[in-house]
């Protein structure tokens, strides 16, 4: 990676993003509403540049921060959803197997040899999310998304990070491709399991804290901006209460938006029992969840909404 290029990438973010402020007001015009925390910890991942290891329940809105990025960077988001027994080849790059035999049959049929080298070149390369991402020409450095990487076993992990470590991969057939611009690192996770000590020491970390009611409204109401505040509110404070309870999987920020479009579209302007009892299914998505809600009973549950 040659040093200008490098200084030129950087400059060009930095006239973007001169500070954290910048960075805050174009995630939200995007939608994003970022605290001035997470706002600080996204700046700083920029601008170091150093990974980032966004962690918080389901549902906060860790996979959005890096989708918000790449648009407020103006730049191409590239993610790997990471999930137990994914291996180097569904990260990095594959060989494209069906058209190198169409390769080889097309030159029998034209009676030409083929060397080796030539059914191992880079138009034969399916490219996976990690290899896209260095391979990216810019004018900025693109975010790299390796998204629930807890899900992933521990040896991906490491292979993954010390790839990145290094913004440079290997193939044998090709050689080493470096990092024109080496990419915004974003990982996410939801403490399934213990990410190696390797890992976490190396990235920056922040905690995304589920939003309190007024916050929820707010983003639902940017999400769906035909829905009245009154309902949004009062929907987005049924759901903090309703993740009070032992629920395996708690409604989230997705489900408050979905719960909201689906009472605009039906005309619901206030939240009542019955509407709740028609619309379970908009944020309760376990059984064993929604024989728990039921038994609170949907009275219980708009009594959070109405206050």
């Amino acid at each position: 990676m040659s040093g200008p290029a490098r200084v030129g990438a950087e400059g060009d973010v930095r006239r973007l993003i001169p500070d954290v402020g910048s960075l805050q007001e174009s995630l939200a015009a995007g939608d994003y509403l970022a605290d001035i925390g997470l706002a600080t910890a996204l700046f700083l991942a920029v601008h170091l540049p150093q990974p980032i290891l966004l962690e918080g329940e389901p549902g906060v809105g860790k996979t959005e921060a890096a989708k918000a990025l790449a648009l407020a960077l103006d730049t191409p988001l590239y993610r790997l959803q990471c999930y137990e027994g994914i291996d180097a080849g569904e990260a990095l790059y594959e060989w494209n197997y069906p058209r190198q035999m169409l390769g080889i049959r097309l030159a029998e049929v034209r009676d030409i040899h083929l060397e080796e080298t030539e059914l191992f070149g880079p138009e034969y390369l399916l490219r996976r999310p990690l290899l896209q991402a260095i391979e990216h020409q810019g004018p900025r450095p693109a975010v790299l998304l390796l998204d629930e990487i807890d899900r992933a076993d521990a040896e991906f992990e490491a292979f993954t990070f010390e790839l990145l470590a290094e913004a440079a991969v290997t193939i044998p057939e090709l050689g080493t491709i470096r990092a024109a611009h080496p990419p915004i690192v974003i990982l996410t996770s939801n403490r399934t399991r213990d990410l190696h000590d390797a890992l976490t020491r190396r990235c920056l970390y922040h905690w995304i804290d589920y939003p309190g009611p007024a916050r929820i409204a707010e983003i639902v109401r940017r999400r769906v901006p035909s829905s009245a505040e009154p309902i949004a509110l009062e929907a987005a404070s049924a759901i903090t209460k309703l993740r009070s309870l032992d629920l395996v999987k708690p409604p989230g920020i997705a489900e408050a938006i979905d719960w909201v479009s689906a009472l605009t579209v039906l005309g619901v302007d206030r939240l009542d029992a019955h509407t709740v009892e028609q619309t379970w299914g908009s944020i309760v998505k376990n059984r064993d969840d929604l024989d728990l809600a039921v038994a609170h009973g949907a009275d219980w549950l708009v009594g959070a909404g109405q206050r």
